[in-house]
């Protein structure tokens, strides 16, 4: 098992650090969104089966094949969940 890396965005603050703001959320495009939401899943270790996900990310030190054995942080749950709800929201498919 790898350790967990973060990312540090200008709007919105580090991944595993920062608790999202909704309202900044909101200001994403859709792309944004999903690109920020399985970038957590990418950092801490998922592997990508989709097209799209292998495109965005590098499998290469992937871990773990299914998504439900993610281990997240508090923070980065929190984070997914208010991503979740602001694709929701913005009608993102």
């Amino acid at each position: 098992m790898s350790p967990a890396r973060a990312d540090c965005l200008e709007v919105i603050g580090c991944t595993d650090s920062d608790r999202f703001d909704l309202d900044d959320l909101y200001e994403l495009s859709c792309e944004n969104l999903w690109h920020v939401r399985n970038r957590i899943y990418d950092e801490n270790g998922y592997c990508f089966g989709s097209e799209r996900g292998q495109e965005a990310f590098d499998n290469s030190d992937c871990w773990i094949k299914n998504q439900a054995n993610v281990e997240l942080s508090e923070i980065e749950t929190y984070n997914v969940d208010q991503i979740v709800k602001a694709e929701e929201e913005n009608a993102c498919n």
